[in-house]
């Protein structure tokens, strides 16, 4: 599972999330939910990793008029909660990229051919049997 999220970042940045946090959700949701505790799952592992290595697809990908980074922070939000869960009963297989708002500069044809681009670095990985 390849999930997409949209970063808060200023610049156009896409960023590459190698991890789920379980604990740490205090702020509501646009629809007022809040999980119980704070938590993902109250007996879960406190952060659980995807097994495709984020951080060797971002030495490898190159992306022209977007910035890509690696990242161990999803950021305890909607994006963070999703990734945890999808991680959880994937068994490590998902990954979570978040992605800018499209722009003059970010086109969706340019975010495309970004996303693209990852996502074929993912898939060698697989085929390597590194997942």
């Amino acid at each position: 599972m390849v999930h997409t999220g949209l970063a808060s970042t200023s610049k156009p940045t896409i960023i590459l999330e190698q991890c789920g946090k379980n604990k740490g959700y205090n702020e509501m949701d646009v629809c007022g939910f809040c999980p119980e505790d704070g938590c993902c799952f109250l007996e879960g592992p406190e952060k659980l990793e995807s097994t495709i290595n984020m951080k060797k697809v971002w030495k490898n990908v190159q992306v022209e008029g977007i910035d890509v980074i690696f990242s161990r922070d999803a950021g305890r939000y909607i994006c963070d909660y999703t990734y945890y869960i999808s991680l959880y009963y994937g068994n490590g297989r998902a990954a979570f990229i978040h992605v800018p708002l499209l722009s003059k500069w970010v086109t969706a044809e340019l975010l495309g051919r970004a996303l693209q681009s990852i996502i074929l670095e993912m898939l060698k990985q697989c085929k390597q049997g590194k997942i």
